[in-house]
């Protein structure tokens, strides 16, 4: 299921990422993804709204829809940690990360993981029909 959902997300190209702030919820895009040693990993900058939101509330939900309007709704917790494997990785994928930071040792650079993940699928050519669901 890992794999199926590394895939999704990376063909989707853009994924929404829900966090909660306070009792609002927020919503944003997001396009980094990462599988590394059997987890997916996500990355942001420590300077940003989103950071905050999952420090104070790790649980988090992704949701991406494909041009074929199938889509899946991940969640799980967000675990900081700093991996220097995974930062390198990100700039490997994502060159576009230069304009933004200093390369992967930028202090401001954050990648988590997600822990507890549940990915659900579904689409609308099997709407109504019981969903695929898997855990990693």
């Amino acid at each position: 299921m890992l794999q199926k959902t590394l895939n999704f997300l990376q063909e989707c190209r853009t994924f929404y990422v829900a966090t909660t702030d306070g009792d609002q919820p927020r919503v944003r895009p997001f396009g980094l993804v990462i599988e590394h040693e059997g987890k997916l990993w996500f990355g942001t900058a420590n300077t940003k709204e989103v950071y905050r939101q999952l420090k104070a509330n790790p649980r988090i939900e992704i949701s991406a829809t494909s041009p074929a309007m199938e889509w899946v709704r991940l969640s799980g917790k967000a675990v900081f940690e700093s991996n220097a494997e995974v930062k390198r990785k990100a700039f490997e994928l994502l060159p576009m990360l230069a304009n933004i930071y200093h390369g992967p040792e930028d202090p401001v650079f954050e990648v988590f993981y997600l822990a507890d993940a549940e990915a659900v699928f579904q689409g609308m050519g099997n709407y109504g029909a019981k969903p695929e669901v898997g855990r990693f």
